[in-house]
């Protein structure tokens, strides 16, 4: 009996004892995740939504955007999240469709409760995801290079590329100072495509350049010697190629082939260097404009931009094998955009102060540029952010 008795006493004990030491555990864990408000729950995430084109003719676009997103998301998390809350970013693949584009945005609103959108990958697409947004009435950050995007102004959209209305007069300017006052145009009929041939027939004349013929192909072709062969029976001094698909890299192989020897001429859709492995040896003399980070000292070795670029650079080059290219820039500067937005508002805003807060950024030093938007002015870059390349052995050269 008195050894039943002492067993039931140490079981006590023991129970106690480990009783206390769970509470005692629990304690410390709620002091140290609620700050000091007694909370041991953790904070609601921010939930983001991100359409991208991660297959289809635009998947060389989406890959780098979804690794500088998901980047940079893992390391504003493990510095605290936003004001303690995490931020989360829900993906979409758009297949380079905007009826996905359109579908997906959607789903991301009605069933994940997005509080704001990133993209989508493409023009076509990001101006088919806007009835959806205006439904919802949240912000959208688009990583695509069509002027359309901003200039068709929309109080909820912004974008990060530098636009088709940046880019082509930058263009023409170039062609001009290098005695060039006759060019082919060849565009795809997608969103940016058509985009870049609007704007290339309205600024050309600006500059004094006659536009001889403009030829177009269809996201997909596979080959674009018919219109080429048009463009060899012109005087043209050069050809000007707008578009940001695979297909750039065909049209480049085909002048190659043809023999045709006027200079090649791209867009910021081509900052990649899939096209420079596509096109081979018809890549070199390729020349086009673009945003900085692909040679970051052009920003200006010790600037705040240099700084953040080649931060931006070490680390996803170690994270992924690779330099990023400029489509990674558009949306580290897309997500950086939002989260720093959400960090000067107080917890609980809404989509549309979340909105008010991305159109009051001012200065904001990013990849593609110092972004400063303002109620009229959603793409917030200038020609100043830009610089002229050059491929030469398969590497990108700054003209001056």
């Amino acid at each position: 009996m008195k050894g039943q008795l002492k067993a039931l006493l140490a079981t006590v004990l023991i129970l106690a004892l480990c009783t206390f030491s769970l509470a005692g555990c629990a304690k410390g864990d709620g002091g140290a995740a609620g700050s000091g408000t007694g909370d041991s729950q953790a904070k609601d995430p921010y939930i983001v939504g991100a359409v991208l084109s991660l297959t289809g003719s635009y998947a060389g676009l989406g890959a780098p955007e979804q690794n500088a997103i998901e980047m940079e998301v893992a390391r504003i998390n493990e510095a605290g999240g936003i004001k303690g809350h995490p931020l989360k970013v829900i993906y979409e693949d758009d297949g380079t469709d905007p009826a996905k584009a359109v579908a997906a945005t959607a789903r991301l609103i009605d069933q994940e409760n997005v509080i704001a959108i990133i993209g989508a990958t493409g023009t076509g697409q990001s101006m088919g995801m806007r009835t959806e947004v205006d439904r919802a009435a949240l912000p959208q950050v688009s990583v695509a290079g069509g002027t359309v995007i901003t200039s068709d102004f929309d109080p909820l959209v912004f974008q990060t590329p530098w636009s088709n209305s940046l880019v082509v007069p930058y263009t023409m300017a170039y062609l001009k100072k290098q005695g060039i006052t006759k060019i082919a145009i060849v565009t795809d009929t997608g969103g940016f495509g058509a985009d870049g041939q609007a704007v290339l027939k309205a600024q050309a004349p600006k500059a004094g350049i006659t536009i001889t013929t403009a030829q177009t192909f269809n996201p997909g072709d596979t080959d674009m010697t018919s219109q080429l062969t048009k463009v060899k029976g012109t005087d043209s001094q050069a050809v000007v190629m707008w578009t940001a698909g695979k297909e750039a890299a065909i049209v480049a192989k085909n002048m190659l082939q043809l023999g045709m020897k006027v200079p090649l001429y791209g867009s910021h859709g081509n900052a990649r260097t899939e096209f420079v492995e596509g096109a081979g040896a018809a890549a070199e003399g390729f020349h086009f404009a673009a945003g900085k980070i692909l040679v970051p000292e052009s920003y200006g070795e010790g600037t705040p931009a240099y700084e953040v670029a080649t931060d931006f650079v070490k680390r996803y080059t170690a994270a992924y094998g690779k330099a990023p290219d400029t489509f990674a820039g558009h949306a580290y500067d897309a997500v950086n955009l939002i989260a720093s937005a959400m960090g000067r508002l107080d917890e609980g805003f809404t989509s549309e102060e979340l909105r008010a807060e991305i159109e009051k950024t001012s200065g904001f030093v990013g990849i593609g540029g110092t972004f400063t938007f303002s109620a009229t002015d959603h793409n917030g870059l200038s020609a100043g952010d830009l610089v002229m390349y050059r491929v030469e052995n398969g590497n990108w050269i700054v003209e001056k």
